[in-house]
């Protein structure tokens, strides 16, 4: 089983975001705030590493997905996942112009988590919402609230195929 889960907004956020609710860290992204930008500091959404290395243990290859497009900071991505112990997994990343969903089309996986995006426009920005519809029937899309975390997903990953 390939569990992908988009990184920032989802996984990791901006170190300011700590202690803030969803809407608060929505609203840093929305009005720029410092530590947006600085990748190297980004901080777990609530207990995300543990939620994949629960998955990861019962088998599931766990790919991220970041919105990144250098290579510079994906680094960075990959050091925050390293520092915060996240299960070891691809960091996948759009290459020239590519899109998420072409990404994620390429990648297969059998669940999608992503956030939907409300900081930067919504459903245009997703993921799912762009794969195609011959591709999406074979992919299991759970959408979460911007900046929320994982942290309430079903422990077993035979539930999470279930969850709605």
């Amino acid at each position: 089983m390939k569990i992908m889960v988009f990184l920032h907004g989802t996984a990791i956020m901006h170190n300011a975001g700590l202690n803030k609710t969803p809407s608060e860290r929505v609203r840093q992204v929305q009005v720029n705030e410092a530590t947006v930008h600085d990748y190297e500091t980004y901080i777990p959404v609530g207990a995300a590493y543990e939620k994949l290395n629960n998955w990861h243990n019962q088998g599931a290859e766990i790919q991220y997905l970041s919105s990144h497009t250098e290579e510079e900071n994906i680094e960075k991505d990959i050091r925050v996942l390293s520092r915060y112990h996240f299960p070891e997994g691809h960091v996948l990343y759009r290459h020239n112009n590519e899109t998420y969903a072409y990404v994620a089309e390429k990648a297969l996986p059998d669940i999608l988590i992503e956030d939907d995006c409300e900081s930067i426009g919504g459903e245009k920005e997703m993921t799912f919402p762009n794969i195609q519809s011959d591709i999406k029937r074979k992919i299991k899309s759970i959408v979460i609230k911007e900046f929320s975390g994982i942290d309430t997903l079903p422990d077993n990953i035979e539930d999470l195929k279930k969850f709605t």
